[in-house]
């Protein structure tokens, strides 16, 4: 039965009813559990006992070589700082994310595309929607924060008789979806993955809006940029605004507010998507992974709205990350703390986008950071399961700050 259209999405867009319930624990709420009996969950989840080795090879005819910079970002065949020309309006950057999708159903390669939307009751809100029009691709643009079960829409496309599909998604996503695609009888798959760290409950989010602004309600776009450096910007006529890293209210936050899930992820730069769009080693643009045919098909058949220019690759990352190492460990669980005393935060904020990491040398510290944090919040709270929840790829980039597994922390 085709899927009930949502009354307030742009025709070509439809939000299917999810039932079923996210699983306890430590789940992000793909989708997966609340397809079929759920049983999927065991071999699908990221957080049970991911096999990226088997997973990338399959995926990508091989495994990284470790020895090159595909040890921070995975399987390789190209990389790019990019821009879509003109930016695409609305969108969050350029509009290269939704740009590679709709192209796929103007050409008819697809004929649906699983993603997420904002709700019509919240735009933070993530709503799963299925887009079959590559003008309603337009409606997707822009950031959305909060958990999207967006594989349980396979079932929906599947009973419309969309066989030939794309999916934008997280890298917990699309490792589930990499799990479960031999399943799913697909003539077509293409995956376009954008990176991930650290997501929150949508109410969450509210909270930490209203922690940087007196008129939250205001904010239409908020990012996190390379140049250390939050931008806001509002839709009641003020201008843009931005605010450095290090002046953030992050120690107004409850401990708890990024899930252990987000605090234990071990794939940072989605290393199973076909191309990877995000901004860690843009250095201002977008930074593209293209990893296999399909990524370089899709970015091919973009042609010249597509505009590139070298990689940067900037500065030392080493002092920020051993810094990063030992703020959470005194954090015991919690945020990252700094002891740096206040009069100080201005002059780090302003010359960290100066003497920082940038381009590649920022990505390699962000991931860096994020193996870290996952090691030592699992050991600290679930030390039996690190032995399988963390992959060899995270230990080999946490060995240069001395995070080795112990004999019972490797399988």
């Amino acid at each position: 039965m085709n899927a009930p259209k949502h009354p307030h999405l742009s025709e070509g867009l439809t939000a299917p009813r999810i039932g079923g319930d996210a699983r306890p624990g430590l789940c992000t709420d793909c989708g997966v559990s609340r397809m079929g009996d759920g049983r999927a969950c065991g071999k699908a989840c990221q957080f049970i006992q991911p096999d990226y080795d088997s997973a990338e090879a399959r995926v990508h005819g091989r495994l990284p070589d470790s020895a090159t910079d595909e040890a921070f970002f995975g399987v390789t065949a190209g990389m790019l700082r990019a821009r879509l020309s003109p930016p695409a309006e609305g969108a969050q950057w350029t509009g290269l994310t939704t740009a590679l999708a709709a192209q796929l159903l103007r050409s008819g390669t697809v004929d649906a595309v699983l993603t997420v939307a904002p709700h019509p009751d919240d735009r933070w809100r993530p709503q799963p929607v299925i887009v079959t029009d590559p003008q309603a691709m337009a409606a997707v643009r822009g950031m959305r924060m909060g958990y999207a079960p967006t594989l349980a829409l396979l079932e929906d496309a599947a009973a419309a008789g969309h066989r030939r599909i794309a999916m934008i998604g997280i890298p917990c996503q699309v490792y589930a979806l990499r799990a479960i695609e031999a399943d799913l009888d697909l003539d077509r798959l293409y995956v376009i993955g954008t990176p991930c760290s650290d997501n929150t409950t949508t109410e969450n989010f509210h909270t930490f809006l209203g922690l940087l602004d007196d008129r939250p309600e205001t904010i239409s776009y908020l990012e996190f940029r390379a140049d250390y450096r939050v931008e806001l910007r509002f839709d009641d006529g003020r201008p843009t605004r931005t605010v450095p890293f290090l002046k953030l209210p992050l120690s107004t936050l409850p401990a708890d507010f990024f899930p252990m899930t987000c605090k234990t992820c071990v794939d940072y730069t989605n290393r199973l998507a076909d191309i990877t769009v995000g901004y860690m080693g843009g250095d201002g643009d977008q930074w593209l992974i293209v990893r296999n045919d399909r990524g370089a098909e899709m970015l091919a058949a973009l042609g010249d709205r597509v505009t590139t220019r070298p990689l940067t690759d900037k500065g030392k990352r080493e002092g920020a990350v051993k810094g990063f190492l030992v703020n959470t460990e005194r954090a015991a669980g919690g945020l990252p703390l700094r002891s740096m005393p206040d009069w100080v935060r201005p002059i780090v904020a302003f010359l960290q986008p100066r003497i920082g990491p940038r381009g590649l040398e920022f990505a390699r510290a962000r991931v860096e950071m994020k193996a870290i944090e996952t090691i030592l919040h699992l050991r600290r709270a679930h030390p039996a399961r690190i032995k399988n929840m963390v992959p060899p790829h995270v230990w080999r980039v946490a060995a240069r700050y001395g995070l080795v597994p112990a004999p019972d922390e490797t399988r």
